[in-house]
């Protein structure tokens, strides 16, 4: 055979082992499906896309070989219903004397702590007193019924919001891969809200940070981890250090940041000011 022919052929066959690579490499991306039955075979090709995404065999072992789809969570998300009340009655509903009293006393004890977060990132402790306090009841109130793993696994697969929650259970593998929550404590809400202040984890993943100097990120029992990291959210999103938080000022919309929803940022804001006695 002429050479000229033998290099056409061992390029055609090139082109097509590359092909096949190329489709072998795609068939690693997990598509969505509806109802429980297609949960397990989509859990084996999200597998080959999370090592695609560098999360090691190991952690993909230890997060997910027991997972199994949750019909709770799906029927929890298609149910969401939006609502819609005035920032008067959403704060009545929300906040009251005895949560105010609770938040200055734990500003009171957290003093130092507060006064270096400011330092480092600018954000006055009441406006993150102020989120602690509405997300969880200053901790109070984990809402940690759920595994984070299973949610986001059985997020991912519903076709609902598949891309956005994908991402998410991606994070929080590499927050078990960098070590500082195990699968058996990341438990949380059923939509994946991770801790005290309740990060989800692809913010968790970029903006917590380590306070408390003991090498782990840790959000659901570190208190100066959860204040820091909240803070640090704020930062990074603009916080314009001695500045006011009020409705029309930048740092509003900062908060906004936080939390889409215009009577939650009022409420962040408007609970800043009580616990600073203004």
């Amino acid at each position: 055979m002429p050479l000229t022919s033998r290099i056409l052929i061992k390029a055609r066959l090139t082109g097509v082992a590359c092909l096949f690579l190329i489709g072998m490499a795609g068939s690693a991306v997990a598509q969505c499906g509806n109802g429980p039955a297609g949960f397990n075979a989509w859990l084996q090709r999200f597998r080959l896309q999370a090592a695609s995404q560098g999360i090691r065999s190991g952690t993909v072992l230890a997060a997910l070989s027991d997972v199994t789809y949750d019909p709770k969570v799906i029927r929890l998300d298609h149910s969401q219903r939006s609502f819609k009340l005035s920032f008067e009655q959403f704060y009545a509903r929300r906040v009251n004397n005895a949560m105010i009293r609770h938040g200055r006393a734990l500003m009171q004890r957290h003093r130092g702590l507060l006064d270096r977060i400011e330092q480092r990132f600018g954000v006055p402790g009441a406006v993150i007193v102020a989120i602690w306090g509405l997300e969880t009841n200053y901790g109070a109130n984990l809402g940690a019924h759920y595994s984070i793993i299973r949610s986001l696994a059985t997020l991912s697969y519903d076709c609902r919001r598949s891309a956005f929650f994908t991402g998410q259970l991606l994070d929080a593998l590499k927050i078990v891969q960098e070590g500082d929550l195990t699968p058996a404590q990341l438990r949380g809400g059923w939509a994946g809200e991770i801790g005290q202040t309740q990060f989800l984890p692809t913010p968790y993943i970029k903006y917590a940070v380590d306070f408390d100097g003991d090498g782990r990120k840790d959000l659901i029992n570190s208190v100066p981890d959860v204040l820091a990291s909240t803070a640090n959210f704020l930062a990074s999103h603009g916080w314009q250090r001695g500045a006011g938080w009020q409705p029309g000022s930048a740092n509003y919309g900062v908060i906004a940041e936080w939390n889409k929803a215009d009577v939650y940022d009022r409420t962040i804001a408007a609970m800043a000011d009580q616990l600073t006695g203004r």
